[in-house]
């Protein structure tokens, strides 16, 4: 008898312990500290960083836009693709370019290494 109220009493400390590193209930992502990210994402943000990385550069040749507010680059077909360097595409909304850099396909983002207008 004193065996069996030992496992339970053993069981229920395993599950308080088990339960002791999960979040209460209602404190999900919004629970979070601020500037925080959600482990997951944290790491599928670095894999698509690392593929972009292993990948070789590419030259795309478009024209750098607008699209709802953001800025983008379409390619002559038309598909256009986010880029992590903004600031540097912003001086050339509505001119032909020339983009360096490594497709992240996963996010469909140009990762910027050079941005230049079209040669003489």
């Amino acid at each position: 008898m004193k065996s069996l109220t030992l496992l339970r009493l053993l069981g229920l400390l395993g599950l308080l312990i088990g339960l002791a590193g999960t979040p209460l209930y209602g404190q999900g992502a919004q629970g979070q500290q601020p500037g925080s990210q959600d482990p997951a994402a944290q790491s599928q943000a670095s894999m698509s960083q690392q593929s972009a990385q292993s990948q070789p550069s590419q030259i795309f040749v478009g024209k750098i836009a607008k699209s709802k507010g953001d800025v983008v680059f379409k390619d002559d077909a038309g598909t256009a693709y986010k880029l992590d360097n903004t600031d540097q595409a912003k001086s050339f909304v509505g001119k032909s370019v020339k983009v360096t850099g490594t497709l992240d396909t996963a996010t469909n983002t140009i990762h910027v290494t050079n941005i230049e207008g079209p040669s003489s």
